[in-house]
């Protein structure tokens, strides 16, 4: 898997908007944004650039304009073969912030989520940003419903690893089932099935796990799928999820091991059959 040219899947001139949210999945503001990424020096180089703005023409000048360039990427952004991505810390450590991003692209579309927990590790804040290729005529995807994932999925999962090993390709099969407020799950990688039960509270479902996880249904067909409390000594995984057609869903998800250290990174490419 080359990263680098992974990356480069993301290249072009992104028109969208980055609109904060609070851990219920309630919207508190929105900014419209302009992200440029553009290659240089036959693609050796990259200038990222991004511009917010306080009205939704994109009239200049931009409140916020941060430009950097790239030659390599940090080991901790994993990239794969669509351009989808997360990135995120090494390590889980006590009083200090924590977060992680996670990406998706199809076609003239990106998808991008970020999570953060305070120093408490506290879910905080959630960031989502929906964004179009310039010049294109895509449409954002209508809001998730729990109706548009009802059934079977199945797919497959390329799992990366922080040191860099040949990442492990495994087919999937994700059941979503209901009976009246109960939500079970039963998600098969590999040889590996783990089953869940849950409880759905308007646009989110609660998990009954030991550390309590929240699904959140999100506007352009997303989901974010985390913990409500990170904690010390106890593995977690964060995910997020997007619904690029009515029967086909990406997901992306960071997994963390017991010592709080980043383990690896997998996404899966599924279809309802």
């Amino acid at each position: 898997m080359d990263n680098w040219q992974n990356f480069l899947k993301n290249l072009g001139e992104w028109r969208g908007s980055f609109t904060r949210l609070t851990p219920q999945g309630e919207m508190v503001g929105s900014t419209p944004s302009i992200l440029t990424l553009e290659g240089f020096e036959d693609s050796k180089l990259v200038r990222f650039r991004l511009r917010r703005y306080d009205n939704p023409d994109y009239q200049d000048p931009p409140s916020q304009d941060y430009s950097q360039d790239y030659r390599s990427l940090g080991r901790q952004a994993i990239f794969f073969d669509t351009g989808a991505f997360s990135k995120g810390p090494w390590q889980l450590a006590p009083f200090t912030e924590f977060g992680a991003e996670f990406g998706f692209v199809d076609g003239d579309r990106r998808f991008r989520f970020v999570q953060l927990y305070d120093k408490e590790l506290k879910l905080d804040s959630l960031t989502l940003i929906r964004e179009f290729r310039q010049g294109s005529v895509a449409e954002e995807r209508p809001p998730l419903s729990l109706e548009q994932l009802w059934g079977t999925w199945r797919g497959e999962a390329c799992t990366a690893y922080p040191d860099w090993r040949d990442p492990e390709i495994s087919a999937t099969e994700l059941i979503l089932s209901k009976n009246g407020q109960s939500i079970q799950q039963v998600s098969t990688v590999g040889n590996q099935t783990v089953k869940s039960q849950g409880t759905i509270e308007g646009n989110q479902v609660r998990w009954a796990e030991a550390n309590p996880c929240t699904l959140l249904l999100l506007p352009d067909g997303g989901s974010s799928n985390t913990p409500d409390r990170l904690q010390l000594r106890q593995p977690f995984s964060m995910e997020v999820g997007w619904l690029v057609g009515d029967n086909k869903r990406q997901r992306l998800i960071r997994h963390y091991d017991e010592k709080g250290a980043w383990a690896s990174s997998t996404f899966v490419i599924e279809h309802r059959v």
